[in-house]
């Protein structure tokens, strides 16, 4: 009998493991994805009726779509000192620049932390820091590869200023040159923790982070960042950015 209870044991044991594996294998898919990944599966359906070769093609798309909506866990620093990267991508700018004219920042230029993601990243937005949404300002504009500088300020966008511990700090959502739907869930007046969900962009993109005086970034230009994970820049920090070697 005793044998029987460690048996049944380990076979619980082996049940909940594979369990946890596969459930930690397959990434969720955020809700906005659902009518799109839908959408993929209904073509590629009709498209094996006439062809396999174009069955086999909606089907990777499909599931590419799927890929696209992921929307994973992430562990999140809580300390008030950081700021967090709100999205995953390639850290493409680190310099001053002028903040959006429509957050009322003035001409002034501040830091700027802009992470550029491709059609292959996961595309959820996160608060950079946490606080209470001042004000939220969409812009239209241009559709330019937001790879470029000048997409900062011509192509469409959705700026949030949220004040934080250390003052305010703005995060925009810029579009890109396949980006044609920006998605803000948020409103003013929240309050907004760091790490939090406030948004998503379809299909290729980029934030900018415009920090005030007295943070110090801690990432670099062709730098990958994790959205929600990855400091961007801190508070009060003693020592200056390093250097760093691409290799």
């Amino acid at each position: 009998m005793f044998t029987d209870r460690l048996a049944a044991t380990g076979n619980s044991r082996h049940a909940m493991s594979l369990s946890d594996t596969i459930r930690k294998t397959f990434v969720p898919i955020h809700r906005e994805g659902y009518p799109f990944i839908a959408a993929f599966a209904v073509v590629t359906i009709l498209l094996g009726l006439w062809s396999t070769s174009l069955f086999w093609i909606g089907a990777i798309l499909t599931a590419w779509c799927a890929y696209f909506y992921r929307d994973p866990v992430r562990v999140t620093p809580t300390d008030d000192r950081l700021v967090i990267s709100p999205a995953d991508g390639i850290v493409s700018a680190v310099g001053p620049a002028i903040p959006p004219r429509e957050l009322g920042l003035g001409d002034i230029e501040l830091t700027r932390v802009s992470v550029f993601m491709n059609v292959f990243s996961c595309h959820i937005n996160r608060s950079p820091v946490r606080g209470r949404i001042a004000r939220i300002e969409y812009r239209p504009g241009k559709f330019l590869n937001a790879d470029l500088d000048k997409a900062s300020a011509e192509n469409e966008r959705n700026s949030l200023l949220i004040e934080g511990p250390h003052g305010q700090i703005a995060v925009t959502q810029v579009a890109g040159l396949v980006a044609r739907r920006i998605l803000c869930w948020s409103r003013g007046g929240d309050a907004i923790g760091m790490g939090e969900r406030f948004g998503l962009i379809r299909f290729g993109s980029r934030l900018d982070v415009y920090l005030p005086a007295g943070f110090t970034t801690r990432v670099a230009v062709g730098q990958t960042a994790v959205g929600g994970e990855t400091v961007i820049a801190e508070f009060g920090a003693s020592v200056p950015s390093s250097l760093v070697r691409v290799s």
